[in-house]
């Protein structure tokens, strides 16, 4: 049976008029300690799937971390019970970057597919060079219902100098750190890039340096619906952690990326003119300030030109003052900004952090986030006109 969960803060602001926020995950439940990392797709039948990384035995990042998920029918008011997509015993699964191809005519009823990390020690100790992480997808072809074995292409996406470990990892840039996203992946649906999987990711490289200056923002993409893939530029601003993309025109694409160092409190944001291969532009958005975590991106096409939002933290001191914004112009302006959730007055600690967001109708963008200290990640459907 599925169920509805409305927590007493959701309650209040339902009653106040905002949007009908449910809770997807819920810390403690489930055999989980702690739920983090959204991510979100709709699939092909209109079906939302909203992803977490599971963590059995404590919130933090490295351990025991599996993939969950749960899939709502009715546009997120209710949630399936949980399901398990990617268990590697009691080592690390994480970092879910889910996409629907929905253009190849080999599954004309579109096909999941689901990036995601595996790792065998804490980060700081594979920025160190004493550990690895690998890049791997599953796919499914019947709603989620189940997947495919999993895929490793960690030598198409990922760049580990460690052949002491496996032959093939001999590369000469040194990669050591690697995430995918967090959140979705997206597939290009327009233009000579039409039916491009592209996936955002970040990696640090050689020894590490302070203030995170050792990681890059990168993505990797395949243009023959995940036969192949290939590695496209690096970001070149030092301190480029987790990021998201969204498609602009036929042929652009807008990169948006947490900036490690914590210099500067904004987004950094690059454009590209060729699907996402290399970087025209890359700037700190003064318009988007952020607390240094993680943002999330979506963009659909209206008309001849596309729509994109962008939706983070927009505080630069807490992870708090969660807010969506909407452009028609690639980004330059925003004709909608809509704060999500804020902390009650006197709060301690991340309101909001981790997020991303899905487009469920042309007037609403549901929003999937961590809340309250990441007790919760909430589904919170936005109006937007």
């Amino acid at each position: 049976m599925k169920k509805l969960f409305l927590s007493a803060v959701a309650i209040t602001v339902f009653m106040f008029g905002h949007a009908q926020e449910v809770t997807v995950f819920e810390s403690g439940k489930d055999g989980y300690a702690s739920y983090r990392i959204p991510a979100i797709v709709k699939n092909k039948n209109g079906d939302l799937i909203a992803f977490s990384e599971g963590r059995v035995d404590h919130a933090g990042d490295y351990g025991n971390v599996d993939i969950v998920y749960k899939i709502s029918s009715d546009n997120g008011k209710t949630w399936g019970p949980l399901q398990v997509a990617a268990d590697y015993d009691k080592l690390q699964a994480g970092n879910a970057a889910p996409i629907v191809d929905l253009v190849d005519p080999n599954y004309p009823n579109g096909r999941i597919f689901l990036f995601y990390n595996t790792g065998n020690n804490h980060e700081h100790e594979v920025r160190a060079g004493k550990g690895l992480r690998e890049v791997w997808y599953i796919t499914s072809t019947d709603g989620a219902k189940t997947w495919s074995e999993p895929v490793n292409i960690t030598t198409q996406a990922h760049r580990p100098n460690m052949p002491h470990v496996n032959p093939q990892y001999n590369f000469k840039e040194d990669w050591r750190a690697y995430a995918n996203t967090p959140g979705h992946g997206l597939q290009f649906d327009s233009g000579k890039y039409k039916g491009r999987l592209y996936i955002p990711a970040n990696h640090s490289t050689g020894d590490a340096k302070p203030a995170g200056r050792d990681y890059f923002a990168h993505a990797y993409y395949s243009d023959d619906h995940g036969k192949t893939f290939k590695i496209a530029d690096k970001i070149t601003f030092e301190g480029g952690n987790e990021t998201m993309a969204a498609q602009i025109s036929d042929t652009e694409l807008y990169m948006n990326t947490r900036n490690q160092q914590g210099n500067v409190r904004n987004r950094i944001v690059s454009y590209s003119k060729d699907g996402g291969a290399t970087w025209d532009t890359t700037f700190y958005d003064k318009n988007l300030p952020d607390p240094v975590n993680q943002g999330s991106t979506l963009s659909w096409k209206k008309g001849k030109g596309y729509v994109l939002a962008v939706c983070n933290a927009a505080d630069e001191k807490s992870r708090d003052n969660l807010t969506l914004r909407v452009s028609k112009d690639k980004g330059k302006t925003w004709y909608v900004n809509k704060v999500v959730a804020k902390a009650p007055e006197g709060y301690k600690g991340s309101y909001t952090a981790y997020s991303d967001i899905v487009q469920l109708n042309k007037n609403t963008i549901g929003v999937l986030y961590e809340k309250d200290n990441y007790k919760t990640i909430v589904f919170d459907p936005i109006k937007i006109k």
